[in-house]
């Protein structure tokens, strides 16, 4: 059985339990996060500062959402929804009218974890996404990895610099026999960000032992985070990155970009099913 519990201050997951055992991160020691929204932005700026018509603006990195007080719109056993809408605090920064809705729904052993864009503005709104979730793992015995559902030989690896995108890498660096065996360096250089990915799932594994298959259909990125001997290991889906070293600053330039009519909603989502 699946549990779980969210709070309103960013609408984060605070526990996620299969038969009453910790999937999630405390969110305590090594990084006080657990399962952050990243919006309007995907990881850091440029200078932290972006050109939205024609306006400067600062935003940190991952945006402003996991910051933000949610509205509480259901709270289930199984089905916890939450709101954040545009008002004074995030004008100052994203100059945009918005509703953003966050769902977590159990479905067996599976989480599935919705967002919802609505444009509420008189114009086009332009926005990044993605998620955050840390999932308990001691990767640093070297004895976990990350194995894809199909035969990876495309996939480029994004290099960061100072938080910024550098370079691609070629992926025979990071993957060996279609998987990502993690060790204690592996995030010396920060995330793994790769995109050109063929699958759409992922394994997360501790030697032959599936601990989580993770759906994130859809996303054009997928990032693998953590810190440095700290037992946990992020699986983030993204539709954005972070800024180039070379970026212009203009929003709407940003690399994949969403951007919606007025009325118009953007929908993804991503699933977990868990293993004991």
């Amino acid at each position: 059985m699946l549990q779980i519990t969210a709070k309103t201050e960013g609408a984060e997951l605070t526990s996620i339990k299969l038969n009453g055992i910790e999937k999630l991160h405390d969110g305590k020691e090594y990084w006080n996060r657990q399962a952050p929204i990243l919006f309007p932005i995907v990881g850091k700026l440029k200078d932290n500062k972006t050109i939205i018509e024609d306006k400067n603006y600062e935003m940190g990195q991952h945006g402003f959402a996991r910051d933000m007080k949610f509205e509480c719109i259901k709270d289930k056993e199984l089905l916890k929804e939450y709101k954040l809408k545009a008002n004074e605090e995030t004008l100052r920064k994203y100059p945009y009218q918005f509703e953003l809705t966050v769902k977590y729904q159990i479905k067996e052993d599976t989480l599935i974890v919705s967002y919802e864009v609505e444009n509420t503005d008189n114009k086009n709104i332009f926005f990044g996404i993605g998620g955050h979730p840390a999932f308990k793992c001691d990767y640093s015995n070297g004895k976990c990895s990350i194995e894809f559902e199909k035969e990876e030989d495309e996939i480029g690896i994004l290099e960061l610099e100072n938080g910024l995108i550098s370079k691609a890498k070629v992926k025979e660096e990071v993957i060996t026999d279609n998987k990502i065996i993690l060790n204690e360096n592996s995030f010396e250089n920060d995330a793994i960000i790769m995109q050109n990915i063929k699958s759409n799932k992922v394994y997360l594994k501790e030697e032959e032992k599936t601990l989580i298959e993770f759906d994130f259909t859809g996303f054009p990125y997928l990032a693998i985070w953590s810190k440095k001997g700290a037992p946990f290991v992020c699986l983030e889906p993204w539709y954005n990155i972070a800024d180039h070293k070379e970026s212009s600053g203009i929003f709407e330039e940003k690399k994949k970009i969403i951007g919606i009519n007025p009325k118009e909603k953007f929908k993804c989502k991503y699933k977990i099913k868990f293993y004991e």
